[in-house]
Formats: structure tokens, C-alpha cells, sequence
């Protein structure tokens, strides 16, 4: 298994991971709205981020994408969800900030629990433009190395 800088070939396959991981985990967002915004993605969103890709023996199980410190996406491949591959990439990220922000649909539970369990806190509710679904702004803060600057 290895993270890697995404490369522009590797688009096609990222926005079809987003698109079937989102429809399965936001099954209450319209299908229409995922296959709207597909062209989006690829020529808008990913290009505007930094990408990592997680991959396996040449196949790309997933992504995460940063805006600074937003984080934009973290979807995995349906076929590989629940085997650790989303904590892999998070705590990548986690390795180069010193804090996060990112949000999620309040009826994405799991992935709600994803985060809590990975140290982020829920710091307000919103909703979301696009959707009118209501969605949490959540952060997450390295506070080892606010310990450590403090001992300085």
C-alpha cells in the first residue's frame, strides 16, 4: 500500500470513487445532483486541490483532497470501505497540518463517527447551498504540537 501526489490521469478513476462512495453514503441527496456535478469535479475541484491517492498493487482505492487546511474529500472505493484505508490517508493529512476543517451531511452518520472517533469535534451546524441539507463544520487540532511549542 502506498499514498501517493495524484496525477491528472488519474481524474477519471478518482471522480468514479467520489461518485459511487457518494451516492451509497448521501442516499439522501437526489442521484441527480452526484451526476451534475461529475464534470465538475473533474475539471474543477480536483485541479484547484491537493490530491493524494492511496493505492495497492497499482489500483487506486481512494483519495483525499486538501484547500489548505480544508478538507475537501476523503472517499475510498466502495469494494475497499471499512479496511483502514480512509484512516491511512486522514492520518497523512494529519501529518503535514497543524489543523483541519471540513464538512459533513449530519445524515452521513458513519462517516459523522469516522471523524469523532479520528479526533475531530463538531463545531456547528449548517446548510449546505447546494442541497439544502443540513451538514456539520467539524475541526481537528494537533494539540501535541501545541504542547510541545508551549515547552519551548
Amino acid at each position: 500500500m502506498g499514498i501517493r501526489r495524484a496525477k491528472e490521469t488519474d481524474y477519471d478513476k478518482l471522480v468514479e470513487v467520489w461518485y459511487q462512495a457518494s451516492i451509497k453514503a448521501h442516499y439522501f441527496v437526489k442521484l441527480d445532483f452526484w451526476t451534475s456535478m461529475k464534470e465538475e469535479m473533474k475539471i474543477k475541484y480536483l485541479p484547484m486541490s491537493t490530491t493524494y491517492v492511496i493505492e495497492e498493487k497499482n489500483t487506486i482505492i481512494g483519495f483525499v483532497s486538501m484547500v489548505d487546511n480544508y478538507l475537501a474529500a476523503l472517499f475510498i472505493d466502495i469494494k475497499y470501505q471499512r479496511k483502514g484505508y480512509g484512516k491511512e490517508l486522514l492520518n497523512f493529512i494529519k501529518t503535514q497540518h497543524n489543523d483541519l476543517h471540513l464538512k459533513v451531511y449530519q445524515q452521513n452518520i458513519n462517516t459523522v463517527l469516522f471523524y469523532l472517533k479520528n479526533g475531530f469535534v463538531i463545531l456547528r451546524q449548517l446548510i449546505d447551498e447546494d442541497t439544502d441539507e443540513k451538514e456539520y463544520l467539524m475541526i481537528w487540532r494537533n494539540i501535541y504540537r501545541d504542547i510541545n511549542k508551549t515547552r519551548e
